[in-house]
């Protein structure tokens, strides 16, 4: 994993986190706040891949360098591995509230 891509992943969610707690906008609901940061996560993995896939086939015939396929490629992995992360936390503190004692 490469640290800058994780840097650019963090900054683009705090963004979407900055944007969504402006000062005017303080009675949105939590749960729709945290899921419009997961919608944005998991549209940007999309895009992602959308854009390594068709750079491996531009690639494979003959429009596009190899560094681009390979880059466009570790930009997937990279959000993919975030969405992965995302998913366990979520999981882990799902599991974590079902241990709770009533």
């Amino acid at each position: 994993m490469n640290p800058m891509l994780v840097a650019k992943a963090y900054g683009a969610v705090q963004k979407q986190v900055s944007g969504l707690h402006e000062e005017g906008s303080r009675t949105h609901d939590v749960g729709a706040s945290f899921s419009k940061v997961l919608n944005g996560a998991m549209e940007q993995t999309l895009k992602s891949t959308q854009n390594a896939e068709s750079q491996m086939i531009a690639h494979s015939q003959g429009k596009a360098e190899l560094i681009d396929a390979v880059t466009a490629v570790a930009t997937a992995e990279a959000s993919l591995e975030s969405v992965i992360a995302i998913r366990d936390q979520v999981i882990s503190a799902y599991q974590e509230i079902l241990r709770m004692p009533i």
